[in-house]
């Protein structure tokens, strides 16, 4: 019976230390908590500067495309 009290008695101060290290690492600023604002506030921004194609234009190219991969399936069977 003695030793079950001991158990309890374990094992409440080893949840009571659990919390207290748990609570004090919330309190603690991370080096990745840190890094990550750092890097939230420095966003990149990306421009295109180029012109929208046609429909003409986009068929050309899709023609063009389709027969490119027509061409390397023919080469890849072979």
């Amino acid at each position: 019976m003695k030793t079950l009290k001991n158990m309890e008695a374990i094992f409440t101060v080893a949840v009571a230390i659990a919390c207290g290290a748990s609570y004090v690492s919330f309190m603690q600023p991370s080096a990745a908590r840190t890094a990550d604002v750092a890097q939230a506030s420095a966003i990149p921004v990306v421009v295109v500067s180029a012109k929208r194609m046609t429909e003409q234009e986009k068929k050309i190219s899709l023609m063009e495309e389709r027969q490119a991969l027509l061409g390397n399936a023919t080469a890849s069977t072979l």
